[in-house]
């Protein structure tokens, strides 16, 4: 039982996955510092506020922090932003540049008369009736 659960935790994607959760705990701190200190108070200079986290309105008593909520929400649009355009667009960039195509079927050949795909064990085209050369026996390939 043990054996199995160390194979799962050094399994690659585990440890990725608990990397990548570390390192966006932290990157989560600079953004949301970067967010309450720079973004925030530059787009309350625009529309003549110093600070949103201060914005609230109170009902009955209550007050409801409408200002913590934008400073949220400018946070996770940054996060995703810079999630976006460092990391998904070169990783598919990559990820298209590695692709290949796929090598031909090993199950088949072309008929050098018509081009068809026919198998590899045919001694005629099914599609022109052409005669085909002895195929190689498998066993001695």
């Amino acid at each position: 039982m043990l054996k199995g659960f160390k194979q799962f935790i050094l399994r690659g994607n585990v440890v990725d996955l608990a990397v990548g959760v570390v390192i966006g705990a932290a990157f989560t701190g600079i953004v949301n510092a970067l967010v309450k200190d720079l973004v925030t108070p530059f787009i309350g200079a625009i529309v003549k506020a110093p600070d949103f986290s201060g914005l609230h309105f109170t009902v009955n008593g209550s007050q409801f922090m409408v200002g913590n909520i934008l400073n949220a929400l400018i946070s996770f649009l940054i996060v995703s932003v810079v999630v976006y355009f460092f990391v998904v667009v070169p990783i598919n960039l990559l990820i298209s540049k590695s692709k290949k195509e796929a090598p031909a079927d090993p199950a088949s050949k072309k008929c050098p008369e018509c081009l068809s795909e026919i198998p590899m064990m045919a001694k005629r085209c099914a599609f022109c009736t052409a005669k085909l050369p002895e195929p190689i026996p498998v066993e001695n390939v």
